[in-house]
């Protein structure tokens, strides 16, 4: 293969096109030949070494000769990615360097200034690249694109046919139009050629023409491709250089301080009880229970990737059942890495430490590879010193050995390229909320690169119950990317109703069966998921594994009880202060830990005042949302450290009452004696159960007993407070109580897990239940769900990208169709695809000391900090002050909000040079007297949190 790195080979005016420049009078700059090569190397490097097998499998699936085609395609089409670059449009941009230009003849219309944005550099390399394959490789001009999109999609946002017609109507943006010199047209092809020579395409391009690439794999290519730039455009790897001459120890220099990690190569463990102690650092006498035995065994026996779903009650170890699994099919599949989604940030935080310690313990079947990477992805993962220890020393890994524990040593790293925004995905290990996820299925720039990243990866969806109608658009639709990339996915539930296990199933098939053909003048009806998979409407056992999206039927295998059983007395309890207070001294009389669950923050400190007021504050703690970052983690850990498995080295209180909301119910192996609940959907009220004698405790002397509240029992039919109305809707709430109503006051025992499947089922189905007398306000109920389901529906599509179409087919637009969003991870992302309120308030909470604004005086470091309002804080205390985020409510998210906050606290202009503190909103509050701010009073401390009240 020839190497035309030489620059006497090219002609003169190509050495004078520049590819990158810092803009200033005396910046530096580099010549478009040297940026084009160095990122065809360090593409190259990223086949070879960073993807893992999975990817280079699926890009080689698509071309004649395989994986070393895929090598070649990659390094080409980073070696011409900024090849509109070479045009009048961008190369005016600086004077100074377009002056060379012009004295080659490569000289510019005076409209080319006004009309430059109709040809941005990458919908115009891509325009070039067409024109190229066409007269000098004679490619179909249907063709082209689907390998030329690539270059028009390296910026973030494939162009859309308009763009690409507007760009094409004005050719003196070109170098085109008649009136230009054909020094441009001759420069352009001059690079390509050149590319194509060195990078070993032109050698393949004959076999390529009659290749459709399929469009994930376009995806894919598009993903690496802006990798490489990104990598290749960081000056402090690859500085910007004038000479000419290419430079291969520069090259090398650049990815050896880069130090990008290895994937994961993962070993199908050997099936036995010692994997507890060796993944999980459990005691060595801990048995594997039958759902982990089962689902590591049939991961282990499945042909490749494919979805399974676990099925089991609170407290059987479907997490550690997970992690093995996940072993299995990442060896099956060549997956080179774990992603683990959870509902939000505590409990994505709590799992992180659960999965460093697994991640520690893995062998790799490449025992040379070194270190791996790990990472923690929220809009907050910062705050968590666990994860940003990792960047300055790791943690001791096995990672790198085999099964013998042979191997260099190794370290699990957080890597500081792959922290930033829109490259989480890229590490090895990782651990975040679900929104991370469902981004993979939103219309939003560099979507790209979080298809590589999810590619790669076998990916694990947790607490899969607790989405909705609108998440389950974006998940649904995630699912069938991730199916097209052969991406194992491991759902968890303690139990899912039946319609939505149809629905996850029917979304992952539909991406592994492929793009369908486009319909005829006949069109035929789409089943729907029911009728597709009615195996798993009836009763499917529980626990129960199922999997799907391999060769063969849906599998469904029913899984033998661990033995574990608890039976819960359910109990109606009048909802009124003075009835939970005659409850809870009667039920506690002789000790025990109760656990109080609210719906709303509102109603959660409201009840703990009384609960103080009548037992005194030492005996009541109170967990919600509403914290300060640092006092949330601080509560998740008191509730870990005091009602948690025994043994954990603290004593249990003898009698104490949590008053929690929702924070309680998901992800937190705490234990309660007794439980009174505001009602919830069924699911979540038996989640709720399952903090009930969670553990071995021989001490315990109350029976396992639940009361439900929150609601009118007296009434016609159950009237919920209005609270738990908006946050859950009034069918789901009456269907609870509908199932629930048999227990009630001693009708029978509600037996766990034993009860959990038939009654989530009977809940979420469409059988009238409950007395005669409640079906007319159940009629009601139900008409607004649906109307409010399909809004959800309908809502949840805008932003949303499509089903991928047939191989060969350019994803022209496939970002377009509605404005996509810049960055998936700000807040308007997340709302997008949590269907919340866009502009929720998040503010820096800090204290006010008399004339003096200081740190929050309880925090572990930096307490009670004096904080300047002349200069800005240094890097360490600015780092502090970001950290204590706080979500406002709902109705204080407004214009007034901002424009009194904005008002008190004009000095901020001093903090704007802060990475950490620009553009944020502060709230101080006085920690005895609070404040006032645009008609409401706001309270603060580490106790109750915020609370708020209109003046």
């Amino acid at each position: 293969m020839k190497i035309a790195w030489n620059a006497s080979e090219f002609d003169s005016a190509v050495l004078t096109c520049w590819g990158k420049s810092s803009h200033s009078d005396d910046g530096g700059w580099m010549p478009l030949h040297r940026h084009l090569s160095d990122t065809a190397a360090v593409a190259r490097h990223l086949f070879h070494r960073f993807l893992p097998d999975s990817v280079r499998r699926t890009l080689a699936a698509a071309l004649p000769g395989g994986e070393d085609d895929a090598a070649v395609l990659c390094a080409w089409l980073a070696g011409v990615h900024d090849i509109g670059k070479a045009t009048p449009a961008f190369a005016m941009q600086v004077p100074k360097l377009f002056a060379a230009m012009e004295a080659e003849g490569l000289t510019a219309q005076e409209q080319v200034k006004a009309d430059r944005r109709q040809a941005p550099h990458a919908t115009a390399g891509m325009l070039i690249l067409d024109e190229w394959l066409e007269q000098r490789h004679n490619w179909d001009p249907q063709r082209t694109k689907q390998i030329s999109i690539v270059v028009g999609g390296h910026h973030g946002l494939p162009p859309d046919g308009i763009q690409c017609e507007a760009a094409l109507s004005r050719p003196h943006l070109l170098g085109w139009s008649r009136q230009d010199h054909p020094h441009w047209r001759r420069t352009q092809f001059a690079l390509l050629d050149w590319a194509a020579e060195s990078s070993g395409a032109v050698d393949r391009l004959g076999d390529w023409r009659q290749v459709k690439l399929p469009q994930q794999v376009q995806v894919l290519l598009t993903g690496l491709v802006i990798m490489a730039d990104w990598i290749a455009s960081n000056p402090a790897l690859f500085p910007y250089r004038t000479d000419t001459a290419f430079d291969q120890a520069r090259i090398r220099s650049g990815l050896a301080e880069l130090d990008l990690t290895a994937p994961w190569n993962a070993v199908v463990p050997e099936p036995g009880d010692h994997l507890l102690s060796a993944r999980f650092g459990l005691p060595k006498h801990y048995r594997l229970r039958p759902v982990q035995r089962t689902a590591l065994a049939e991961a282990a026996a499945a042909p490749g990737a494919g979805l399974m779903i676990i099925e089991a009650p609170m407290g059987e170890g479907k997490t550690e059942a997970a992690l093995l699994a996940a072993e299995a099919l990442a060896a099956k599949s060549g997956a080179g890495g774990c992603y683990i989604a959870l509902p939000t940030r505590a409990t994505s935080d709590a799992m992180f430490d659960r999965a460093l310690e697994w991640a520690r313990r893995l062998p790799d079947r490449r025992v040379e590879r070194g270190d791996h990477s790990i990472a923690l992805a929220h809009a907050k993962a910062f705050a968590n010193t666990r994860f940003t220890r990792l960047f300055h020393r790791g943690a001791a890994s096995a990672v790198a050995q085999d099964e013998t524990g042979s191997g260099p040593d190794a370290r699990l790293i957080a890597h500081w390229w792959m922290a930033g925004r829109k490259k989480t995905m890229f590490n090895s290990f990782v651990v975040g909320t679900i929104d991370q996820l469902l981004f993979a299925a939103l219309k939003a720039k560099h979507l790209a690169m979080r298809h590589l990243g999810l590619a790669g990866k076998v990916v694990i969806i947790d607490e899969a119950h607790a989405y909705d109608v609108y998440m389950g658009v974006y998940l649904d639709t995630a699912l069938e990317w991730l199916a097209l990339y052969g991406v194992p996915v491991v759902i968890l539930s303690a139990t899912l109703p039946a319609q939505r296990r149809c629905e996850l199933v029917a979304a992952y098939e539909k991406g592994r069966n492929g793009p369908r053909p486009k319909p005829g003048r006949r069109r035929r009806a789409v089943p729907t998921p029911a009728e597709l998979h009615p195996e798993l409407l009836g009763d499917i056992g529980y626990p129960a594994v199922i999997t799907a999206g391999t060769e063969g039927p849906v599998r469904i295998t029913p899984v033998e009880s661990s033995g574990r059983a608890t039976a819960v007395e359910v109990r109606a309890l009048k909802d009124d202060p003075a009835s939970l207070i005659a409850l809870l001294q009667r039920e506690l009389d002789g000790g025990g830990c109760a656990l109080v669950i609210r719906n709303t923050v509102k109603r959660v400190q409201q009840t703990a005042q009384d609960l103080r007021d009548a037992f005194g504050p030492e005996l009541v703690t109170v967990a919600h949302s509403r914290f300060a970052a640092p006092d949330r983690a601080d509560k998740d850990e008191l509730l870990r450290t005091l009602f948690g498995p025994p043994g954990n080295g603290h004593k249990r209180p003898a009698k104490h009452i949590v008053v929690a909301s929702q924070v309680a119910e998901q992800s937190l192996d705490i234990d309660f004696d007794l439980l009174v609940t505001d009602l919830a959907p069924a699911d979540l009220v038996l989640q709720r159960m399952g903090r009930l004698h969670r553990h071995e405790r021989p001490e315990r002397t109350l029976p396992a007993r639940c009361y439900l509240t929150g609601v009118d029992w007296e009434a016609e039919t159950p009237e919920p407070v209005p609270g738990s109305v908006r946050v859950y809707g009034a069918w789901t709430l009456l269907r609870s109580a509908a199932v629930l109503h048999p227990y009630l006051d001693g009708g029978r025992m509600v037996i766990l897990p034993g009860d959990i499947a038939p009654l989530v089922q009977s809940a979420y189905g469409t059988i009238d239940i409950g007395p005669a007398s409640w079906l007319p306000a159940f009629a009601t109920a139900e008409a607004r769900a649906r109307a409010k389901r399909a809004d959800q529906l309908h809502r949840a599509t805008t932003y949303r990208i499509q089903s991928p179409s047939a191989p060969g087919s350019p994803i022209l637009g496939w970002l377009h169709g509605g404005d996509p969003l810049q960055d998936e991870e700000s807040p308007e992302g997340r709302a997008m695809v949590r269907d919340i309120p866009v502009d929720t308030l998040e503010v820096l909470l800090i204290a006010r000391d008399g004339d003096q604004f200081t740190t929050l005086p309880w925090l572990k470091r930096h307490r009670r900090v004096v904080l300047p309002t002349t200069t800005c804080p240094d890097d360490d205390l600015a780092k502090a002050v970001a950290a204590t985020t706080l979500n406002l409510p709902v109705e204080m998210s407004t214009p007034d909000v901002i424009a009194a906050l904005e008002r008190r606290h004009p000095w901020l202009d001093a903090w704007q040079s802060s990475r950490d503190l620009e553009g944020q909103l502060v709230l101080d509050i006085d920690p005895d007297a609070g404040t006032d701010l645009a008609g409401f009073h706001l309270d603060y401390d580490r106790h109750d949190g915020l609370r708020v009240r209109r003046l």
